[in-house]
C-alpha cells in the first residue's frame, strides 16, 4: 500500500514538473522573440536617426557579422578552425570590384557571383585540408590568408586587379526613386542579406546536414561509423562558410568603394576569429555582437589613447574573456537557463 502511494505521489509530482518546465521554456522563448523584434525595430530605425558616417559604420558592422556567421558555421558548428577567412573576404571583394569596373555589371549581380566563386574556392580548399586537423589546419589557413593578398599584386593579374593601386568603385544610389541616401540604401540592402543569411544558417543547423556537421565536430570517428560522409560534409562546411564570407567581401567592396591588396591583411582574419569568440562559438546570433566588436572596439580603444590603442584593445579583450569565457553565447545560455529554472520553481510552488 505504501509502495503504491509513493508511486502515485512520484507520478503526480512528475506530472506537475513537466508542464512547469514547458511553461518556463515557453516564457523564455517569448522573451527571446520579443528581444529579437526589439533589435530588428532598432535596426530599421537606426539609419534614419544616425548620420551618414554612423550609418556607414553600422553597415560595416553588419558586413562583418555576415562574415563571422559564415566562420561560425565552419568553426562553431563543424569544429574546423580557420585563420584564413580574410582570403575568402578578399576573393569576394575583388570579384565584385572586377565585375563592376571591368565589365560594367550591376552591383546586385556581383553578390551571387562572389558567393558562388568563394563556395567553389572554399570547397576545393577543403578537400586537401581533410588530412589536416587542429593546429595544422590553422597553419594551412594562415598560409592562405597571407598568400592571397600577394596574388592580387602579381603582374599577370594587374590588368584586372590594378595591382597595389587598387580599384575604385562608384557608390550605387537607391533604386526605384526610393527616398533614401546611398548610405541608407546600402545599409538596408546589407540588413536584408544578413537576415536571409541568418535564417538560412539557422535552418541549415536544424536540418539533417547540420546534425551531421555537429556530429563530426563532437566525435568524427563515431560519426563515420554511423555512415556520415565526413570528407564530403567537411568540404561542404568550408564551401558554405566561404560563400558567406565572399558575399560579405563583395558588400564590403561596394560600401567602401575602394579595394587594394593591403586592405586584406592577416589582421582581418584575426579580427573575424576574435569576433567569433566574443559573440560565442556555435551561437549564430552572436555574429551580430562579434561584428559590433570588430567594428567599434578599435575606435573605442583610440579614444582612450591613440598611441597605445593596441594595448587598450588587448586589455579590453582580456577583460571580456575573463568576464565571459564562453562569449556572449555562453552568457545568453546561462541567462536562459536561469529564467527556465526560476519559472519552473515558481510554477511548482503554486
Amino acid at each position: 500500500m505504501s509502495v503504491n502511494m509513493t508511486t502515485s505521489d512520484e507520478t503526480e509530482m512528475s506530472a506537475k514538473a513537466v508542464p512547469a518546465k514547458t511553461a518556463a521554456e515557453t516564457g523564455a522563448a517569448n522573451i527571446a522573440r520579443a528581444a529579437s523584434l526589439l533589435v530588428l525595430a532598432a535596426a530599421i530605425a537606426a539609419p534614419f536617426l544616425a548620420g551618414n558616417f554612423l550609418t556607414f559604420q553600422l553597415t560595416m558592422m553588419l558586413i562583418y557579422a555576415i562574415a563571422i556567421l559564415g566562420l561560425n558555421i565552419l568553426t562553431g558548428i563543424n569544429g574546423q578552425f580557420s585563420l584564413g577567412h580574410g582570403a575568402f573576404y578578399a576573393v569576394g571583394a575583388y570579384t565584385a570590384a572586377i565585375m563592376m569596373d571591368q565589365f560594367g555589371i550591376g552591383y546586385l549581380w556581383t553578390l551571387p557571383a562572389a558567393g558562388i566563386l568563394c563556395f567553389v574556392t572554399g570547397f576545393l580548399f577543403g578537400l586537401p585540408a581533410l588530412r589536416l586537423d587542429g593546429v595544422y589546419l590553422a597553419l594551412a589557413t594562415f598560409a592562405l590568408a597571407v598568400v592571397t593578398p600577394q596574388l592580387f599584386k602579381l603582374t599577370p593579374f594587374e590588368h584586372w586587379t590594378s595591382g597595389v593601386m587598387g580599384i575604385v568603385i562608384s557608390k550605387p544610389d537607391a533604386p526605384f526613386g526610393l527616398p533614401l541616401s546611398a548610405d541608407q540604401w546600402l545599409y538596408f540592402l546589407t540588413l536584408v542579406i544578413g537576415l536571409v543569411g541568418y535564417f538560412c544558417a539557422r535552418n541549415l543547423v536544424r536540418s539533417r546536414t547540420g546534425r551531421a556537421l555537429m556530429a563530426i565536430r563532437d566525435n568524427p570517428i563515431a560519426a563515420r561509423s554511423m555512415g556520415v560522409n565526413t570528407a564530403l560534409y567537411k568540404s561542404l562546411a568550408f564551401g558554405v562558410s566561404a560563400l558567406y564570407t565572399g558575399v560579405a567581401g563583395a558588400l564590403g567592396a561596394i560600401v567602401v568603394q575602394f579595394i587594394s591588396p593591403d586592405s586584406f591583411s592577416f589582421a582581418l582574419s584575426v579580427a573575424l576569429v576574435v569576433g567569433l569568440v566574443v559573440g560565442g562559438v556555435g551561437w549564430l546570433p552572436g555574429a551580430l555582437f562579434g561584428g559590433a566588436f570588430v567594428m567599434f572596439l578599435p575606435n573605442i580603444a583610440e579614444e582612450f589613447s591613440k598611441g597605445l590603442s593596441g594595448a587598450v584593445y588587448g586589455v579590453i579583450l582580456i577583460l571580456l574573456m575573463y568576464a565571459m569565457p564562453t562569449g556572449l553565447g555562453g552568457l545568453a545560455k546561462s541567462a536562459v537557463t536561469a529564467i527556465v529554472k526560476r519559472g519552473g520553481k515558481q510554477v511548482s510552488d503554486r
